[in-house]
């Protein structure tokens, strides 16, 4: 693949947005929903085409992206020599100055790089050798709050260099002013929320709400809040092609805000988990349509209405508890009990924390919560059996009609009255009495020779021949009746005298009856 170099100044571009193991999906519907083109999902990413404003609007608007990249310039390498040749070869110019300070994040996915940070060191210094063989000048580098932000990307021997328009991770929304032990990622929380289908169109529940990432993300969602307004800057403001009256107009877009009529409730055991939720909430705007209370889930009175539950239950990996059975056990009773007719969707480390709840699921799906693998399930939550709450969904039975003819006679097949197969007839008689099945108890029946004899009573010999698989072609197996020395279990309670005879017996049983010695062997058996 021949080194490819992107048109800066065309007016759509490709760009990558990265994601959460399993939020591919909700993120592609999200950009849809942008207009972006293009659209394709691979492993934490999405790709897709668009212009700078679209640009702006994915970080201002997307829910479940944590950045969004601008690919620049691509070529293949398989030692970080040649990285740095290829990097020397992109005109630096159109994107950075020599008074502009830059940082590399490396990520690379390749048998051929053993030292990602030397890579990195590589591709700083073509960058800085460019510009001092041109300028006499060189750009700093500056791990924090850096002017440029570049990433480079290796997978295999394919090279991809891009510009981090995002700066800082798109789950940072700038409204946690305090958070919990153990919180949940932003990106995470609102990903759950778009695959359980929230719009704010009930309630929502979070009877373990700890910080309350989840009822915030809720709020901006139900109200068409963009996450992105609380966010005091975005690398791409740092471009020397960043243009800040187009956004003005995406950062001031308030058309897709809407009203919101339900409540989301948010409980927890501890009144300082209450106490960092109503910080954030009040950060965020969203104190009006959240209530808290500090409420344990066994003291909750049954719902009055169908709501949507979400729960982050603790793991027991950074949260210490004491018996983590017993609390998802109550979960499960609780659920069952005091909120029919709701949806949970509850997130889980260990499968035998879901065991433990005790419901069957509607759905499942593996996503990742930090360096965690969790699990993400669904429940329907009703009164009673499931074989009554199905049965009142299931549609009328079908009807078959009155002159429909039967599968076989459709297909133009004799077919057999039902009638004649059922118990004991005639014609089942004759066909079963045709066949011989071998005496299995007999040793000579035992045999592959004894058991071919029989099949070629059932089948014709030429199908064994069409098969490669004749009796005289096989190979003796293993599968006679044991006897000898292996049937030790009878002989268990006899007396010592009478097993050593019956040893003897079986000894001389087993001797072979013909010995066949070879003419330059004899020399040689006389031990």
């Amino acid at each position: 693949m021949q080194n490819q170099q992107t048109d800066l100044s065309g007016a759509d571009f490709k760009m990558v947005a990265k994601t959460l193991y399993g939020l591919e999906d909700v993120l592609a519907e999200e950009l849809r929903a942008l207009h972006a083109s293009d659209v394709e999902t691979g492993r934490r990413m999405v790709s897709f085409r668009g212009n700078k404003e679209l640009l702006y609007r994915a970080n201002v608007q997307l829910r479940t992206a944590l950045r969004v990249l601008k690919p620049i310039y691509t070529f293949q390498a398989t030692d970080a020599d040649r990285v740095y040749e290829q990097m020397k070869r992109f005109d630096w110019s159109s994107v950075m100055t020599s008074s502009t300070t830059f940082a590399i994040d490396t990520v690379i996915y390749s048998d051929f790089f053993s030292h990602s940070a030397f890579v990195g060191y590589r591709a700083k210094d073509a960058i800085v050798d460019y510009f001092r063989e041109r300028e006499d000048t060189r750009p700093s580098v500056r791990l924090n709050n850096p002017d440029l932000l570049i990433n480079l990307h290796i997978s295999h021997n394919q090279v991809t260099l891009s510009l981090d328009s995002s700066g800082e991770s798109l789950h940072k929304r700038g409204y946690r002013v305090v958070q919990t032990p153990a919180p949940l990622n932003e990106v995470l929380a609102a990903g759950i929320l778009l695959k359980a289908g929230w719009k704010g169109e009930t309630d929502l529940i979070d009877p373990m709400c700890g910080s309350g990432t989840f009822l915030i993300e809720a709020a901006l969602i139900a109200t068409g809040t963009a996450p992105g307004i609380f966010r005091k800057s975005f690398a791409f403001e740092q471009w020397p092609d960043f243009d800040a009256d187009l956004f003005n107009r995406v950062y001031n877009d308030d058309s897709g805000e809407r009203a919101f009529d339900h409540v989301i409730y948010g409980s927890d055991i501890l009144q300082e988990a209450i106490r960092a939720a109503e910080a954030n909430i009040r950060q965020a705007g969203m104190s009006r349509h959240i209530r808290l209370s500090v409420m344990p889930l066994q003291e909750r009175e049954p719902v009055a209405a169908p709501a949507l539950v979400v729960m982050n239950p603790p793991y027991g990996e950074r949260l210490r508890m004491n018996d983590a059975q017993e609390l998802y056990g109550m979960i499960g009773s609780k659920l069952k009990h005091n909120f029919s007719g709701c949806n949970a969707w509850i997130i889980g480390y260990k499968p035998e924390h879901f065991e433990a709840i005790g419901l069957k699921h509607s759905f499942r799906e593996k996503v990742m919560n930090g360096a965690l693998e969790c699990e993400l399930r669904s429940y329907e939550l009703f009164t009673g059996s499931r074989k009554d709450f199905k049965t009142q969904e299931q549609k009328p039975p079908f009807r078959k009609e009155a002159n429909r003819p039967e599968r076989g006679e459709r297909r133009g097949r004799k077919t057999a009255n039902r009638n004649e197969w059922k118990g004991r007839n005639s014609r089942r008689e004759e066909r079963f009495d045709k066949r011989r099945s071998p005496d299995l108890h007999s040793k000579d029946s035992n045999t592959p020779q004894a058991r071919d004899a029989v099949e070629d009573k059932r089948w014709p010999r030429d199908r064994f021949k069409k098969a490669g698989n004749r009796s005289d072609e096989r190979e003796e197996k293993p599968f006679q009746k044991r006897t000898g020395r292996f049937e030790r279990d009878e002989h268990r309670n006899m007396p010592r005298d009478r097993f050593e005879r019956s040893r003897t017996t079986q000894r001389e049983q087993s001797k072979p009856r013909y010995q066949v010695f070879r003419a330059d062997d004899e020399n040689n058996n006389t031990k």
